[in-house]
């Protein structure tokens, strides 16, 4: 079936449409996680369709893991699962201040961008406005970490209007800002002359660089790299043979 007028365009099947605008508001985080999505004879009302084509849409959203059926309960917005990875990006105050350091954050610069400025952002996908961060993070008033950031505003709205200078970008996200997927990349790196600069370091110190991206139902969160000075940070991973659990350990001198 094609629009009147429009002979090339396929007209979107009408299930396919009940999806897109679920996923839509799920994105926008209009309907946040444990939200009760209205019931199939509601949609079927609402888009003046027939019942089972509610539920095709209901049931493809189902398999995609954005919502689960709960018998009798009807259907919700799904949690984000349960994210297990050998290293994680660690919360850097509070593995600070669990090695009874006194902790310290400074804002280096938050601007508004149209698009995406750093390269490695890029992998996050197509993004309007974006926040762009740049701070450090100091351990007993020595610089510890540098830090840069981009949040994605379509999936964090909120930022806009958030004062970075008080709160570290890392930590505002955290419980905020769901997310279904992530990915991390671990380097050694020497660091450019603003960030050695920053970290009170020569350029030919030994840095250790953690990157990670983050998306939410297909639609890009952030963009963190963290660079630490190379003394001041160690990764250790313990490996059970059996079932190959694995813990990650942050360890600062």
């Amino acid at each position: 079936m094609r629009a009147p007028g429009n002979a090339d365009r396929p007209i979107r099947a009408l299930h396919q449409r009940i999806t897109d605008d679920i996923v839509a508001k799920i994105r926008s985080g209009a309907w946040p996680p444990g939200f009760r999505i209205p019931f199939e004879h509601e949609l079927s009302m609402q888009y003046g369709c027939a019942r089972a084509t509610a539920n095709k849409a209901v049931l493809a959203l189902t398999a995609a893991g954005l919502v689960e059926r709960r018998r009798r309960a009807g259907s919700f917005v799904a949690l984000p699962p349960i994210q297990s990875a050998v290293l994680e990006i660690p919360d850097i105050e509070s593995e600070i201040n669990r090695q009874h350091l006194t902790y310290a954050y400074e804002l280096v610069s938050c601007r508004k961008r149209r698009g995406l400025s750093l390269p490695d952002a890029a992998d996050l996908g197509p993004c309007g406005p974006v926040l762009e961060i740049r701070c450090r993070h100091l351990a007993d008033a020595r610089p510890f970490a540098f830090e840069e950031r981009i949040i994605n505003l379509a999936a964090a709205p909120e930022a806009a209007t958030t004062d970075f200078a008080r709160s570290a970008p890392g930590a505002w996200l955290s419980g905020r800002v769901a997310w279904t997927q992530a990915r991390h990349a671990i380097s050694a790196v020497n660091p450019d002359v603003a960030v050695a600069e920053l970290l009170e370091i020569p350029q030919t110190s030994a840095c250790l660089a953690l990157k990670r991206w983050t998306w939410r139902a297909g639609l890009g969160v952030t963009y963190a790299r963290q660079i630490f000075r190379g003394e001041a940070f160690e990764l250790v991973a313990r490996f059970t043979p059996a079932l190959m659990e694995r813990a990650s350990d942050h360890h600062y001198p």
